[in-house]
């Protein structure tokens, strides 16, 4: 959740569109199923849930609103949004990617 944080901070900084990252994370995952454990490609997937409950919802989404208000040319509307879409892939990621380095 905080890599997803980070990357997101950086992407409404530096004027990143959010579809390139959605899109390369969700490559990144269908590329890593193949190799990961099938007893873990459940929890995995399972685990993109744990970013939308009633605190990190809130919180993230007041986040990325609240830089893209304060950064000048940013528009709060287009750029402060998207953060938990992109934080629901990285637990998918990093639990298939710990199940194929161990």
């Amino acid at each position: 959740m905080g890599f997803a944080i980070l990357v997101g901070v950086l992407r409404i900084i530096r004027g990143w569109p959010l579809y390139y990252l959605i899109i390369g994370g969700y490559c990144g995952i269908i590329l890593i199923t193949p190799f990961a454990p099938a007893d873990i490609i459940g929890i995995a997937y399972d685990s993109g849930g744990v970013t939308t409950s009633t605190i990190t919802v809130p919180l993230v989404t007041a986040l990325g609103v609240g830089l893209a208000t304060a950064i000048k040319g940013r528009n709060p509307i287009i750029d402060g949004f998207g953060l938990i879409a992109f934080a629901s892939l990285t637990p998918m990621i990093f639990v298939m990617a710990y199940g194929v380095i161990r």
